[in-house]
């Protein structure tokens, strides 16, 4: 009995089996994973809530009643973690969406026209960046009043700049290829030939860049809520609990206190660095085994 034959490989089959292949990016998706369902059920996962005071109970260390302590109001900490992680992801996934759109329509349309459009809209890009960054995050968050969707506008205000140059440079290298030269040919409109043609054809750096931009976010967020400008109490991050627990006294007699949230950003970004690591080496044309 002949073999049955064999079905050729997709490309998208390819990237699979190539990021599976990465164990750290298998870990760091498993991770993510986790740490997206503890958000997402986080009230079906403890019996408290994040806001619920305790007084007595106050700088609790961890025991079987509170798995990982109480805070300086009486506060469950594990509580408060996994409510956490949804504002921390929330910033997150958000900012970067809405600067991967900005970023990507600027960079599609300086890419796909070139010339003096290109020429103004890098000008553009060039100003943003000359621009130092954290110095107006911080001026903006703090002329606005901090709030979760105040961090989200001023992250997406200044993340795009890395999408639009990305894509830009996909765009000149993909604008020349037949399937672009055949489609101008045949009279299609030239937003078709740019998000339906040449962006598939570039989403792989994108995605690569977003799932790394989000461990910054996270990050980013993070130092703005201990600095007291992210997120405000009694809304849980994990930014503001380290926030909490720099009191010098509170770290001496407490040690415990400021570990878990800064463990949690810690394994979160690393999670994320891991994944868009393997997303890169996957969807890069130029690694392919």
């Amino acid at each position: 009995m002949a073999p049955m034959p064999q079905k050729p490989e997709t490309l998208s089959r390819i990237a699979v089996d190539k990021f599976m292949k990465n164990k750290l990016a298998v870990v760091g998706l498993v991770m993510l994973i986790l740490i997206v369902l503890a958000a997402i059920f986080a009230p079906y996962l403890t019996p408290y809530e994040p806001s619920t005071q305790e007084l007595l109970k106050k700088l609790t260390p961890p025991n079987s009643e509170h798995w990982l302590g109480v805070d300086t109001l009486g506060r469950d900490m594990y509580t408060r973690m996994l409510y956490g992680a949804r504002i921390s992801l929330l910033v997150g996934f958000a900012s970067v969406t809405a600067s991967i759109i900005i970023g990507t329509i600027i960079g599609a349309i300086a890419g796909y026209y070139g010339g003096l459009v290109d020429a103004f809209l890098m000008r553009v890009v060039d100003v943003f960046l000359s621009f130092p960054s954290l110095f107006f995050l911080i001026t903006i968050v703090t002329i606005f009043s901090p709030s979760i969707n105040m961090l989200i506008l001023a992250f997406a205000l200044f993340g795009w700049t890395g999408t639009a140059r990305l894509v830009r440079g996909e765009f000149l290298s993909l604008r020349t290829r037949e399937f672009v030269l055949a489609a101008k040919t045949m009279g299609v409109r030239s937003s078709k030939i740019i998000f339906s043609h040449i962006l598939p054809n570039a989403m792989g750096p994108i995605i690569v860049s977003a799932t790394l931009n989000i461990g910054i976010i996270i990050l980013a967020e993070s130092a703005l809520s201990y600095l007291g400008l992210g997120v405000q109490p009694p809304t849980p991050s994990w930014g503001n609990m380290l926030q909490d627990a720099q009191n010098i006294t509170i770290m001496y007699q407490s040690p415990w206190y400021p570990i878990f949230p800064g463990l949690a950003i810690f394994i979160t970004v690393l999670a994320f660095n891991f994944v868009g690591d393997g997303l890169r080496d996957a969807l890069d044309p130029k690694m392919k085994s």
